[in-house]
């Protein structure tokens, strides 16, 4: 004769499982948690991960999280799938070259009016869900973001990219000011001309476009979400995927890239060139992927690193001062130590 269940028991251990699971987790993250309370991360939105509501979602949720966290996210995106379908829906043309999208005037206003009337007010939306934290701005705001007119260069010839930029000022002064206050900064990335006519933006690479704003506000981090899980040092081999990866190293991989990669890698190491300590590559095709790479040890994507960061030591006792004992920039780091993954 089988023996009933005790359903209400089966029900009470699964839950008690589950609860301890997230409980390790919060544990896992809380050293991560202190190492960059007050840091300012630099992220870049765009790709595939902004199709999907439930990713659009989950990301938002994510930047909700870092600001409850104590960190000061900056939200820089592009949005490459919306405005090759509005292309398309109008009839305009569209190539890329150099990893970039050639833009015609015409195409610059496409672009202008979807980055600023409808992604950016979808993302603050979206994070506002969780507060009213969130600012969206456009790199034309307050001339947020300036640039002169991009030239790119494939196989040594100069190629005439149109209203394409590259950003030479970023007013720090506006961020600044939105992140003292708690404010989440979300950039769409179109820039005013230097010396250009009124009411004729420059369409920015979104990678190069938060690379830019990251040095400029000297963040602790630049994370890029992409369509792919990170680097490869031998694609299409899957099994190369890079984990952690030094400036030098980058350096000699650029040139063998594929060209939708060069601009993120390029833009990556402009970034630790510039005093940016870590510059992340992840999949943002995976929910929860920039909560993963952030604060979790083992990480999900390609990191660029010339500064190893430690997660700050748990179960220390207390400080007498603890203004003097931490590091004024929110990171405990270390050149010594083969630390944490983040």
């Amino acid at each position: 004769m089988n023996t009933p269940v005790d359903m209400s028991t089966k029900s009470t251990a699964a839950r008690l499982a589950a609860a301890q699971v997230k409980a390790e987790a919060l544990t896992e993250a809380l050293p991560w948690i202190k190492t960059f309370a007050g840091a300012t991360i630099v992220i870049k939105y765009g790709g595939n991960a902004m199709v999907s509501p439930e990713l659009q979602q989950s990301f938002a949720d994510d930047i909700a999280f870092l600001r409850f966290a104590g960190i000061r996210p900056v939200v820089v995106h592009g949005g490459g799938p919306q405005i090759s379908a509005m292309l398309k829906r109008l009839g305009i043309e569209s190539e890329f070259k150099a990893g970039q999208r050639v833009t015609t005037e015409e195409a610059a206003e496409v672009i202008r009016m979807v980055l600023s009337g409808q992604v950016n007010r979808d993302i603050v939306s979206r994070i506002n869900q969780n507060g009213d934290a969130a600012i969206g701005l456009s790199g034309e705001d307050a001339d947020l973001l300036l640039a002169n007119k991009a030239i790119a260069e494939v196989d040594g010839e100069s190629i005439d990219l149109g209203r394409v930029g590259e950003i030479a000022q970023v007013n720090t002064t506006v961020l600044t000011e939105l992140l003292d206050a708690g404010r989440v900064p979300v950039i769409c990335s179109i820039a005013s001309e230097i010396g250009g006519e009124a009411g004729k933006p420059l369409n920015i690479n979104a990678d190069l476009a938060a690379s830019a704003v990251a040095k400029a506000l000297k963040a602790h981090k630049l994370i890029m979400l992409t369509d792919v899980p990170g680097l490869y040092a031998n694609w299409p081999d899957t099994s190369s995927l890079i984990s952690r990866i030094d400036p030098d190293k980058l350096r000699e991989l650029l040139p063998s890239l594929d060209s939708g990669m060069i601009p993120k890698m390029t833009a990556a190491l402009e970034a630790i060139e510039h005093g940016v300590k870590q510059a992340h590559i992840i999949d943002g095709r995976m929910a929860h992927s920039l909560l993963l790479e952030v604060f979790t040890s083992e990480g999900i994507g390609t990191m660029v690193e010339d500064t190893i960061v430690e997660p700050a030591p748990l179960g220390d006792g207390h400080q007498a001062n603890p203004a003097e004992a931490a590091p004024t920039d929110g990171l405990n780091a270390s050149n010594d130590s083969n630390g944490g993954r983040s």
